[in-house]
């Protein structure tokens, strides 16, 4: 066992310091990191924006997501006769949920169409 923690060690710092060694040598090639358009200059910049109130939307949709996912066994937990504990985990876990939504939605976050239109800017 003690074999198996040290090996891994060793495998897991290697593989680190290989990974530093090679970042350090890319990092220094500005070709590598400049835009091609077919060997001209680039006109303008190559990193087309984005509406951060529109990421921020998108990652909650994922972590609300992720959550109906975990929240998807319960009914089997529910009929299979598992202990109490299981059934209130479950509904706190429904009640944090619900009281982070109330948040998002109190803060502003999910109405990001809203408050691009009356800004003046558009989709």
């Amino acid at each position: 066992m003690l074999f198996g923690v040290l090996l891994s060690f060793f495998v897991s710092f290697f593989v680190c310091f290989l990974a530093w060694a090679l970042s350090k040598r890319a990092a220094g090639d500005r070709e590598k990191s400049s835009p091609f358009e077919c060997g001209f200059d680039p006109k303008c910049s190559a990193r087309v924006p984005f509406s951060v109130r529109f990421f921020l939307l998108a990652v909650i949709f994922l972590i609300f997501d992720i959550e109906i996912a975990l929240l998807l066994p319960f009914p089997f937990v529910a009929v299979s006769g598992y202990s109490l504990l299981a059934v209130v985990a479950t509904v706190s876990f429904l009640l944090i949920l619900v009281v982070g939504l109330a948040h998002e939605w109190y803060e502003g976050s999910l109405d990001w169409v809203e408050a691009g239109k009356a800004s003046g800017g558009g989709l």
